[in-house]
C-alpha cells in the first residue's frame, strides 16, 4: 500500500512538471502536443486502461469511462491543457482518498497490531522462541514483562498486571493471578507469567478479531448499495444528456422554428466543448469515494472504543434502532452470584442441602453453579458424582452417592411433577430434589451494574422507543430489575427458543421497515437470539466463540455504556455520509446547469469536480477521528 502511494505521488509530480513545461511552449504546436500527450499518459494511463478493461468486461458506464471520453474529446477539439488538467485533478483527488483510507486502516491496524511474533517455550532447560502458529494446546509458555501474550490460556504460575487496551479500548491495567484466563493480544507489564495454552493460534482471540475486522469492510450498508444502484442509471443518463447537448442544438438550429433560440455564431465545436464540460462535472467521484470511506472510518472509530462492528450494514443499522432487548444476567446485572439464603424442609438440614447442591453442580460452569460451590467452601469429590446431565433452561440431574439429585428452577420441578414450595423472593431460586423428595431451595442474588441505569436513560433520551428485558429467570426477579431500571417491559422464565420467538414477534410487528431491533446478551447461551435479531450485540464476550460467531456487533468489555457509544458513532457516521451525498449532488446539479448554458469553462468544471471530491473526502475523514464528548 505504501509503495502504491509513493508511485502515485511520483506519477502526479512528474506529470505536473511536464504539464507546466508544456504550458511554456504553447506557441510551438507539435512540441506542445507532444508534451501534453506525455503528461496525459503519465498521469492518466491507469484510468484509460481501467476504462478499456471495464468496457471489455461489459462494465461501460463508470467514472473511468466518463473521464476518458471527456479528456479524449478535449484533445479532439485541441483543448490540450484542459484535458490534462482534468486527469491531474482527478488523480490528486484519488491520492487524497488513498491517504484517507490508509489513515483509517492504520487506525484499525494499530488496534490489531497485537499479534505476538513469538512465544517463549522452555525446551531442555532452555527458553526458545517459537512462532505462535507452532504451539500446541497444553503447552506451557513463558511471558516476560513488556511482551505480548501470544496465545489464549490460563495462568499456571505468577501474577502480573496486564494492559488490555488493544482489545477493550480501556487504558486501566488489569491484575491477573494463577488460575485466571488470559487472552492473546494483552500485554504483560510487571511480573513473569507461565501460561497453559488452551487454544491454537488460529482459534485465539487475536486471530478471530483480526479476521472479523478484515471481513467487516466487505459488507455494504444500504446507503452504499443505493449509490451503487444510483450510479448504474446516473452514468448512462449523463452520457446520453452530454451527447444530446453536443449535437442537439446544432440540429435544432437548422429547424426554422428553433432558429431564433440558437445563435448562428455557436459552432458545433462550442457545443462539443460544453458537452465535455458537462461530462467532467458529472463525474460521480465524490460519491464513489467518500461514502465507503465514511463507513470505513466509522468502523475504525468504533474499533478504537473496543466495539467491533462486522460490517457497514450493521453500523448503519445501529443508527436506526427502535427497540433494544436486553438479556438480564451478565448484561444488565453483574453475573456475580452469591448464595444469600438456604431454606430446607422434609428433614434435610441446610448444610446437607448445600452439600448435595454443590456435588450435583460440580461439572457445571454456570455462574450459579460456581456460586453454590463457593458457598459450600469445601472440596467436592468428583468420583462420587455419576450420570451427570445438564438440562438447558432447567438445571442439572446427577446421581450422587447412589442418590438421584435434581437441582434447578421451578420449571424443572413442574416438568418432573415434584411438589414444592412457591418462592416469591428477590433472587434466583435453585430447588433441590433428592430421590423424588423435595429438599428445599437455595436463594442466589445478583447485582445490577453501576452503569445500567445511566445507559438506559441515555438510550431513551436519544430516541430508543422500547427497552425490554428477556430472561430465563423468574418473573419476580425480572419485574424487580425492570422496575429499578424503568424499562418498558419484560419477558421472564423463557427457554432459549422462547427468547427467539419473542424477538420474531417484535420483528414481525415493526411499524416501519427501516426500524431495527437489537438484542444484547452475553453471546454464549443467547447465540440463537443474537443471530435472529436485526442486530445481535454480544457484550463482555471477549474470547467467547459463540459471541464472535453469532453477533453482528461485539463489545469487548461488559460495560453497558459501550452500547450508547456504538449508537452515537453509527449516527454520526450516517450524518456525515448523507452530508456528502447532499453536498455532491447539490453542487454538481448547479454546475451541470451552468455548464450546459455556457456559464462554466472546463477549468472551472475541473475545479468544481475535484473540489467537491476533496471536500467530501475531508468530511468523510471526520468519522475516523471520532471522540466521545
Amino acid at each position: 500500500m505504501v509503495k502504491a502511494l509513493k508511485k502515485s505521488i511520483v506519477e502526479i509530480a512528474l506529470g505536473a512538471i511536464i504539464f507546466c513545461i508544456a504550458l511554456v511552449f504553447r506557441n510551438f504546436f507539435l512540441v506542445n502536443l507532444f508534451l501534453f500527450l506525455v503528461s496525459y499518459l503519465i498521469i492518466g494511463r491507469s484510468i484509460v486502461w481501467k476504462a478499456i478493461r471495464n468496457i471489455i468486461h461489459g462494465k461501460v458506464f463508470d467514472e473511468n469511462f466518463l473521464l476518458t471520453v471527456a479528456t479524449g474529446g478535449a484533445f479532439a477539439i485541441k483543448a490540450f491543457p484542459e484535458a490534462v488538467a482534468v486527469m491531474l485533478f482527478f488523480r490528486v483527488g484519488e491520492l487524497f482518498e488513498e491517504m484517507a483510507v490508509n489513515r483509517s486502516k492504520r487506525s484499525i491496524k494499530s488496534l490489531l497490531d497485537i499479534r505476538a511474533d513469538y512465544a517463549n517455550v522452555r525446551i531442555d532447560g532452555k527458553i526458545k522462541k517459537i512462532r505462535p502458529e507452532e504451539i500446541k494446546i497444553g503447552s506451557l509458555i513463558i511471558v516476560k514483562p513488556g511482551e505480548k501474550i501470544p496465545l489464549d490460556g490460563t495462568i499456571e504460575k505468577g501474577e502480573s498486571t496486564v494492559d488490555t487496551s488493544a482489545l477493550t479500548g480501556e487504558s486501566r491495567p488489569k491484575m491477573l493471578k494463577k488460575g485466571d484466563t488470559i487472552l492473546s493480544g494483552m500485554i504483560n507489564t510487571t511480573g513473569v507469567l507461565t501460561i497453559y495454552v488452551t487454544k491454537k493460534f488460529g482459534e485465539s482471540t487475536v486471530s478471530k478479531i483480526i479476521n472479523l475486522v478484515e471481513k467487516a469492510i466487505s459488507k455494504k450498508a444500504p446507503t452504499e448499495r443505493f449509490i451503487t444502484r444510483f450510479a448504474r442509471f446516473y452514468t448512462p443518463a449523463v452520457v446520453i444528456l452530454a451527447f444530446s447537448l453536443a449535437i442537439g442544438p446544432v440540429i435544432l438550429s437548422r429547424i426554422p422554428f428553433f432558429t431564433p433560440f440558437f445563435s448562428h455564431e455557436e459552432s458545433f465545436s462550442v457545443w462539443i466543448y460544453r458537452a465535455l464540460i458537462f461530462l467532467v462535472i458529472a463525474c460521480p467521484c465524490a460519491l464513489v469515494i467518500s461514502i465507503p470511506l465514511g463507513f470505513f472510518g466509522g468502523i475504525g472509530a468504533a474499533s478504537r472504543r473496543g466495539i467491533l462492528v462486522k460490517g457497514s450494514n450493521y453500523l448503519e443499522g445501529l443508527s436506526n434502532l427502535h427497540t433494544v432487548i436486553f438479556d438480564k444476567t451478565g448484561t444488565l446485572t453483574k453475573g456475580l452470584f452469591k448464595v444469600t439464603n438456604v431454606v430446607s424442609c422434609n428433614g434435610f438440614s441446610k448444610d446437607e442441602l448445600l452439600r448435595l447442591a454443590a456435588e450435583a453442580e460440580v461439572h457445571s460452569n454456570h455462574p450459579i453453579a460456581k456460586s453454590i460451590s463457593e458457598a459450600y467452601g469445601k472440596e467436592v469429590d468428583e468420583n462420587c458424582v455419576e450420570d451427570y446431565e445438564e438440562i438447558p433452561g432447567y438445571g442439572v440431574r446427577a446421581k450422587v452417592e447412589g442418590r438421584s439429585i435434581l437441582a434447578g428452577n421451578d420449571k424443572l420441578l413442574h416438568k418432573e411433577n415434584i411438589a414444592h414450595d412457591t418462592c416469591y423472593v428477590e433472587g434466583t431460586v435453585v430447588h433441590i430434589v433428592v430421590d423424588n423428595r423435595y429438599g428445599g431451595y437455595i436463594v442466589i442474588s445478583d447485582e445490577i451494574k453501576e452503569d445500567a441505569s445511566t445507559t438506559i436513560e441515555n438510550l431513551r433520551r436519544d430516541g430508543i422507543k422500547k427497552q425490554i428485558i428477556v430472561t430465563g429467570d423468574s418473573k419476580v426477579i425480572a419485574q424487580s430489575v425492570s422496575e429499578k431500571l424503568r424499562m418498558d417491559g419484560f419477558f421472564a422464565e423463557l427457554l432459549p427458543h422462547e427468547k427467539v420467538e419473542v424477538v420474531e414477534k417484535l420483528v414481525e410487528n415493526k411499524t416501519h421497515k427501516n426500524e431495527r431491533i437489537a438484542f444484547i446478551g452475553d453471546g454464549i447461551n443467547d447465540a440463537p437470539v443474537l443471530a435472529r435479531s436485526d442486530i445481535g450485540i454480544a457484550m463482555g464476550a471477549l474470547g467467547s466463540d459463540a459471541a464472535i460467531e453469532a453477533a453482528d456487533v461485539v463489545l469487548m468489555t461488559d460495560e453497558l455504556i459501550k452500547i450508547h457509544e456504538a449508537i452515537l458513532i453509527a449516527r454520526r457516521t450516517k450524518v456525515i455520509v448523507w452530508q456528502n451525498i447532499v453536498l455532491a449532488l447539490g453542487i454538481k446539479s448547479a454546475f451541470l446547469f451552468l455548464g450546459a448554458i455556457g456559464f462554466v469553462a472546463i477549468w472551472e468544471a475541473v475545479f468544481a469536480d475535484a473540489g467537491v471530491a476533496l471536500l467530501a473526502i475531508l468530511n468523510a475523514s471526520r468519522t475516523i477521528g471520532y471522540r466521545m464528548k
